[in-house]
Formats: structure tokens, sequence, C-alpha cells
């Protein structure tokens, strides 16, 4: 597009290349050359290579964390229900910005692994004060019977982000189901909730 600015032709150059070649073997006068742009303008938005990765990870997850804000004020709508519409908001951005040519990582890629690991600290560090708002409304309502929201919200964000993203520890597609059916199973025992009533999180 026409009217992009810099900063996101920067940021598209690098997860162009990101599907190419690993995080290590990119170089900023590369990032330059894919964005159309000079050297001089990736250190004039960014003041290094971990920093312009960091500029994608939080534009990757921007539209969950909009999602996330919009649904902790929707009172109206049943607490289970905003709280399965993130996780979906989570599962799509992941899917949208996992690498087409890397599904898997091997066990010595630790760069990428890195990557990876910066997606999920990014999203549980971002997306938990939304999700404990949800829970504590919740809680008020006595839709949820729990006395730590912030700590639930931590849990489920966390298996979520390393059993979806399936990188840091991967797991064949009847494992990582597992192990939502078992959230799904805390949950439900932790909120006070019958058995089977919040599979619709599943996502």
């Amino acid at each position: 597009m026409q009217n992009r600015t810099k900063y996101d032709k920067i940021l598209d150059a690098l997860q162009e290349l990101l599907s190419q070649k690993e995080i290590q073997n990119i170089s900023v006068s590369e990032i330059a050359r894919t964005a159309g742009i000079g050297k001089g303008s990736i250190y004039y938005y960014f003041s290094s290579k971990e920093a312009l990765v960091d500029a994608l990870v939080e534009r990757s997850y921007k539209k969950p964390l909009e999602t996330a804000r919009h649904l902790a004020e929707q009172e109206n709508i049943s607490p289970f229900t905003r709280m399965a519409m993130i996780f979906q908001a989570c599962v799509n951005s992941s899917r949208d910005f996992r690498l087409q040519d890397r599904q898997t990582l091997s066990a010595d890629d630790r760069a990428q692994a890195l990557l990876h690991q910066k997606y999920v600290r990014y999203l549980v560090t971002e997306m938990k004060p939304e999700l404990a708002e949800i829970i504590r409304q919740g809680i008020a309502s006595g839709d949820i019977h729990f006395d730590y929201p912030e700590a639930l919200a931590e849990i489920a964000l966390i298996v979520l982000t390393v059993k979806l993203d399936n990188t840091i520890v991967p797991s064949s597609p009847e494992e990582v189901e597992n192990t939502i059916d078992g959230l799904i199973s805390l949950l439900e025992n932790g909120t006070g909730n019958p058995k089977g009533s919040l599979n619709f999180l599943k996502v």
C-alpha cells in the first residue's frame, strides 16, 4: 500500500525475512534492503534489532488486545463468553503470525525459540489485566467462584499460549487437545461450574 509508513514497511520486511531464515541470520542492512529504505531509517525508528522484533510482536497482537479491552467493558455479556472470545482472538493472531514454512522447530534452534518466547511473554503480560477484570466481574455477578482472578487469568493464558503456539513445547494435536480439556476441567472445578459447562471455551 502506498500510504504505509516507513515504520510498518520495516516491520513488514522483518516478517517477510523471518519466513525465509532464522532471526540470528537477518541483518539490519538486509531488513532495510527488503523494506526499500536506507539503513539509517531503521535506527530512526528502532534502537536495535531486538527492539524491532519486540515491535513486531506488539503489532501482531494489537487486535486481540483491543478485543480484550473492549470486552472487559461489556458487562452485559457472560464472562465466559467474553473469555472464549479473547482466547479465540489470541489463537487467530498466533496463526496469522506463525511462520508459514516453520510449523515446528528443531530442539537446538534457540534463536527461533527465543522469538516465540517473546510472543508468549508479551501476550501473557498484556492480556492478563483485561482477562482478570472479566473474571472479577464474573465473581461479582456470581457466575464465577474463585478468590484469585489474576492467578486464574495468568494460568489460562500461559497454558493457551504455550500449547497453541506449539513451538516452546512441541505437542501432537491430541496432546494439545488433552491439555485444553484439562484446562477447561480445572476452570470448571475452580469456578464452581458443572462439568461440560465451559466446553465452548475450546478454541
